[in-house]
């Protein structure tokens, strides 16, 4: 999270060791029968609610209904109530560009690795031509090959180069080795810049374009897809994405933004507004609370440093996210939750459930539980097979 709080104190170990115990635990979990049929059984559980939150939807609004007060009736009825919502959620961060049409790629760097190709890439994001760098990952063969974007703060940890992240969530080199080209990619202008500097480039893009950072993010996403699809290695179908925490927040608006992405993976973003949780902080101006007329202090709203911009607008209006998750539907979402997403967060995903049995679609939506922000090993092997769930079907 972007948080500004210290690393807590953790063992430190080279980064080889770290990716050769990660490479170790994914080659057996996708190699030994009894282990996949174990994560397999795991995996189907995600899908259904514990009792006490089956059939709770909690505070939220339901996302079935129109603005007019109409109640969604059928599947028929959803197009337009989709569209409202869109456009909703559009007004809100501060509109959305037109994509670019054929994103230019730069291959700047070609390193042959032992088991894929990895290029260091340039991708355009932008129609005045601004760019994002990051990491384009190959497996071996022709393809096309189903593919998943990896936001993050800078996208060297996606590859697993990072200063942390080895074996937990270094998402772009996990999947590669399962058979996905992989695009991790970091904050837009910068490539290993994170905490503080991270923050200030956001809330500089926010000024500089007058919109919410969360939805710019969201923008460079979906350029970073139809990049993607654009590329003959990948199926244009079967494109994904997966971050975690920034990149969870990330992932999730990009994901019900741009309809496009197949399948998505949010890991512990904080899916709904909790300001008991000081790192579920769409507060702050680099998430929701830009605001051109206001700047305020970093931390949980109180009197002396209360909400602003969209942040605050929504939570006047008893507004959250669940009309944005609803964006998903029918298309499959896994919320790898640990300590900001925890199991009474099903509350909210009830909804998406809800418009998903509109639809006639069951088991789209999960959630995953652990005592940890970061994946933890058998979460990550959770999150990497769900993505071969939808995008690799056997």
């Amino acid at each position: 999270m972007l948080t500004g709080k210290p690393p807590r104190n953790r063992p430190r170990y080279a980064p080889w060791f770290l990716a050769a115990i990660g490479l170790l635990i994914s080659s057996a979990n996708a190699e030994d029968p009894a282990s996949r049929e174990e994560v397999e059984q795991r995996l189907a559980k995600a899908y259904e609610p514990p009792p006490e939150f089956a059939g709770n939807g909690g505070p939220y609004r339901s996302p079935l209904v129109f603005a007019d007060g109409q109640r969604v009736k059928s599947a028929d009825d959803w197009p337009r109530r989709r569209a409202e919502i869109l456009a909703l959620w559009q007004r809100r961060l501060g509109g959305w560009p037109a994509l670019v049409e054929r994103p230019a790629v730069e291959r700047l760097q070609t390193v042959e690795k032992p088991d894929h190709v990895q290029h260091q890439v340039r991708v355009q994001i932008s129609r005045q031509g601004q760019t994002v760098d990051g990491y384009l990952l190959l497996p071996p063969g022709k393809g096309p090959f189903p593919a998943v974007l990896v936001p993050f703060y800078e996208p060297l940890t996606g590859i697993g180069q990072g200063r942390k992240g080895q074996g937990t969530h270094d998402y772009g080199l996990q999947l590669v080795r399962r058979g996905f080209v992989t695009l991790s990619i970091g904050t837009p202008g910068a490539l290993e810049s994170i905490g503080v500097d991270t923050r200030e480039a956001l809330v500089a893009a926010g000024e500089r374009e007058r919109r919410q950072p969360l939805m710019l993010l969201a923008y460079v996403a979906a350029n970073c897809h139809t990049a993607l699809a654009q590329m003959p290695e990948v199926d244009p179908q079967r494109i994904g994405i997966i971050g975690l925490s920034y990149g969870g927040k990330w992932s999730m608006f990009a994901s019900c933004l741009h309809e496009k992405f197949a399948c998505a993976v949010w890991s512990d973003p904080g899916i709904v507004f909790d300001e008991r949780n000081a790192n579920v902080n769409y507060w702050e101006p680099w998430y929701l609370g830009y605001d051109p007329a206001a700047r305020r202090k970093p931390g949980v709203p109180s009197e002396e440093n209360p909400r602003t911009g969209l942040y605050k607008e929504l939570v006047e209006a008893g507004d959250d996210l669940v009309d944005l998750h609803a964006l998903m539907a029918p298309r499959p979402v896994l919320v790898s939750g640990g300590t900001e997403d925890p199991p009474r967060n099903w509350r909210a995903l009830h909804h998406l459930i809800e418009v998903n049995r509109l639809l006639g679609h069951d088991r789209r939506v999960a959630l995953t539980a652990r005592p940890t922000h970061v994946p933890t090993a058998e979460a990550l092997e959770l999150e990497l097979s769900f993505l071969e769930s939808w995008l690799k079907p056997r």
